[in-house]
């Protein structure tokens, strides 16, 4: 059973719907500070879901391990990183079902999440960073899982990246939140040059305990890496060093890890 309800900073339900395999709200009401979806799942042994909590947000592949999960509807000023009408208006449309088991097993970029945000809300992939250029939504980490690859410019949508202040011991962490396969890992660098730098060369450590270098070319195309991994629930993009260029400013527009479960 999948319950789905929205809820005001006081704790009030503004609307509820109750489904076995799907729940969905078709809601007339604008959403206020300190509002949220929360999504219960009384299913134990159904934690992959197939979540849409905002016409603006692709439909989305999630991993929930937990009975409920929280999603705290954006205040105005942190939407910047999103589409500008993104929770705006009286009506909304939110969705979420289990995902059907072909949409478990297919092989995907396992680190695709839309809905991903800056705290952690037991809800994978789920990306962090030690730094966050000026604590600015345009700038975290969860920007470079939502699957937007604009890339020439940066700033607010659809231009969002993970930006590193300038700390040279700058590192990302994706968390898958159990055990998947990997094979292929992209990187997409934010490139609005001459604004920006970039980087020649980052790390990616792994759950299992290892490491791979890889070597990275001024380029506004995605760049590859062939690294095959098993049963890892973590990396880490880390050691970045910067090409010897005036710009300070290198940044990630996003990461692709493509898979399967690791089952």
């Amino acid at each position: 059973m999948l319950e789905l309800l929205i809820q005001d900073v006081n704790g009030e339900i503004k609307a509820q719907h109750r489904g076995n395999d799907c729940a969905y709200l078709g809601y007339k009401g604008t959403y206020n500070v300190g509002d949220k979806i929360i999504i219960k799942n009384d299913s134990a042994d159904k934690d992959y879901l197939m979540v849409k909590l905002d016409a603006s947000l692709d439909t989305t592949f999630i991993y929930m391990p937990g009975a409920e999960w929280h999603y705290t509807i954006p205040e105005v000023h942190d939407r910047t990183a999103y589409y500008p009408f993104s929770f705006k208006g009286e009506r909304h449309y939110i969705e979420v079902r289990y995902a059907k088991e072909y949409e478990i097993y297919q092989y995907r970029n396992l680190a695709l999440n839309p809905h991903d945000q800056k705290e952690d809300t037991g809800v994978y992939p789920h990306a962090s960073a030690n730094v966050e250029t000026r604590n600015e939504t345009v700038f975290f980490a969860r920007n470079a899982i939502d699957g937007v690859l604009a890339n020439d410019y940066h700033g607010r949508y659809p231009f969002q990246s993970w930006g590193i202040n300038r700390q040279e011991d700058a590192y990302l962490k994706l968390e898958f939140g159990r055990p998947v396969n990997i094979d292929t890992i992209e990187l997409v660098l934010r490139g609005d040059y001459p604004h920006d730098s970039y980087w020649t060369e980052a790390s990616l450590e792994f759950s299992d305990g290892t490491e791979e270098k890889v070597l990275l070319d001024k380029l506004l195309t995605p760049q590859l890496m062939s690294i095959q991994k098993e049963n890892i629930e973590w990396l880490i993009l880390k050691d970045l060093i910067k090409h010897e260029d005036e710009s300070p400013f290198p940044a990630l527009t996003q990461l692709k890890v493509f898979g399967t479960e690791g089952f």
